[in-house]
């Protein structure tokens, strides 16, 4: 059970391995919206495409609620969520990147372009 770790589990304290659990129940939940969308997709019987439908979107509550706990526990996670979510308008850019190389005050690796 130890393979979702990264560093020692003895290393990590409760709340690190909460978040494991949160994070990891979170990519299984997207996993079975993905299968739950394609047999959805794919289905010509409209009956089982409503159930399927309705599976799905079950999952998606599941998501929404980890993702909540999680948000809740991580203060970057939350201010993150609050700057990108529900905006209008491009999705990249929103903290002024233009793609330029960064300048001295900007949090980068000043690293350059990758291209």
């Amino acid at each position: 059970m130890s393979d979702q770790y990264h560093e020692p589990i003895e290393l990590l304290d409760e709340k690190t391995r909460n978040i494991t659990r949160a994070i990891r129940s979170i990519m299984e939940e997207f996993e079975a919206v993905d299968w739950y969308n394609q047999r959805m997709n794919a289905t010509k019987d409209a009956e089982l495409r409503e159930i399927l439908k309705h599976n799905r979107d079950e999952e998606l509550e599941h998501a929404a609620m980890g993702l909540e706990w999680l948000r809740r526990q991580m203060p970057e996670l939350d201010q993150e969520l609050r700057e990108n979510l529900f905006k209008e308008g491009p999705i990249a850019g929103h903290h002024g990147d233009t793609g330029d190389d960064a300048g001295p005050s900007s949090p980068s690796l000043n690293i350059g372009k990758l291209k």
